[in-house]
C-alpha cells in the first residue's frame, strides 16, 4: 500500500498537490497561486529575494559598479583635453560659455547670443591648456575623490542629475553676473558635488568639520588664484546645494516625486535666468 504524501511544512496534513518550482508536496495553507499552478512559501520568498533590488541612502538603485559615472565624467574630460591638445586653443572658443561676444574685436567669436546654447553644458568639459596643466589635475582628482563617493550614495541617476544641473546652474550664474568672460571647466559642477556633500554629512549628523574646512580652502583659493571664475563656483554650489537638499532630506513616502521634483525645479530656474541674462546683454 503507498504510503500517504503529506505537506513538508505540515507532515500531519496528507495532499496531492506538489509546489510546481521545488515538487516538494504542499497543502492547501501552503498553497500559493503563481503564474501556473501553486507555489510553496519558500519558493515564493526565495523568488522574492531574488528580485529585490538594493537601494542607495537616496533611494538609489545600488550598482555593481558605483563609480560607473564618474568614470565616464573623468574620460569625457580627459578625451576634450586630448582633443585640445591635439586642435588647440580654438576647441575652447568653439565650446566655452560666453554670453556674448565684446563689440569690435575683430576676432572670431561664438557665444550664446549667436544661437550656441549647446555651450551651457559643453563649457564644463573644457580646460585651459599647458603650461596650465593644473587646471585638468585638480579638478579631475577633485571629481574622482568627491564625485566618487557622492555616486555610491545617490546613485547613478541621482548623481548623473546632480552633476549636470550644478554645471546648469554654474553656467546660468556666469550668463548672468560676467557674460563676456570666457568662462569653461568643471568647477562649477564639483562645487555642487561640494555641496551635495556637506548636505548628506548635515543630515547624518557627520562631524561637520573636514567638509567645511575643505569647503573655506576652495572658497580661498576661488578668490586668491587669477583667473577663476568665482561667479561659476558660487552657482554651481548653490544650484548643488539646492538639488542635494531635495534628494536627501525627501520624505520616504514621496521621495521620488521631491527629489526630481526638486531637481526638475533647479534645472527650470537655471535655463530662465540664462535666458534673462543673454536677453539683457543683446539688448
Amino acid at each position: 500500500m503507498d504510503q500517504p504524501v503529506c505537506c513538508y511544512r505540515h507532515p500531519d496534513r496528507e495532499t496531492g498537490i506538489r509546489c510546481t518550482r521545488c515538487e516538494r508536496p504542499i497543502c492547501p495553507e501552503c498553497m500559493i497561486s503563481a503564474s501556473v499552478g501553486f507555489q510553496c512559501p519558500d519558493c515564493v520568498r526565495q523568488g522574492a529575494s531574488a528580485h529585490t533590488r538594493h537601494r542607495t541612502v537616496a533611494g538609489g538603485v545600488v550598482a555593481r559598479d558605483p563609480f560607473l559615472v564618474t568614470k565616464i565624467l573623468v574620460a569625457l574630460n580627459v578625451a576634450v583635453y586630448v582633443l585640445e591638445l591635439t586642435v588647440g586653443r580654438r576647441i575652447a572658443d568653439d565650446l566655452g560659455l560666453q554670453a556674448a561676444c565684446y563689440p569690435g574685436t575683430g576676432q572670431w567669436c561664438g557665444s550664446v547670443a549667436d544661437g550656441q546654447w549647446y555651450r551651457i553644458i559643453t563649457s564644463a568639459f573644457v580646460h585651459d591648456l599647458p603650461p596650465n596643466f593644473t587646471h585638468i589635475l585638480f579638478n579631475m582628482l577633485t571629481l574622482w575623490w568627491i564625485g566618487g563617493p557622492m555616486e555610491r550614495i545617490l546613485g547613478r541617476s541621482r548623481y548623473l542629475a546632480l552633476y549636470l544641473v550644478s554645471a546648469l546652474a554654474a553656467s546660468a550664474s556666469v550668463l548672468l553676473l560676467d557674460p563676456h568672460a570666457l568662462t569653461f571647466g568643471a568647477s562649477g559642477a564639483l562645487y555642487g558635488l561640494f555641496g551635495a556633500t556637506a548636505v548628506f554629512a548635515k543630515r547624518l549628523n557627520y562631524d561637520m568639520r573636514p567638509i567645511l574646512i575643505l569647503l573655506a580652502l576652495n572658497i580661498v583659493f576661488t578668490f586668491t588664484w587669477p583667473h577663476v571664475s568665482w561667479q561659476a563656483h558660487l552657482g554651481g554650489l548653490v544650484g548643488g546645494t539646492a538639488v542635494a537638499v531635495g534628494m536627501f532630506y525627501a520624505p520616504r513616502e514621496r521621495r521620488n516625486a521631491v527629489q526630481w521634483g526638486t531637481t526638475v525645479g533647479v534645472l527650470v530656474l537655471s535655463l530662465v535666468i540664462s535666458v534673462v541674462a543673454v536677453a539683457q546683454v543683446t539688448s
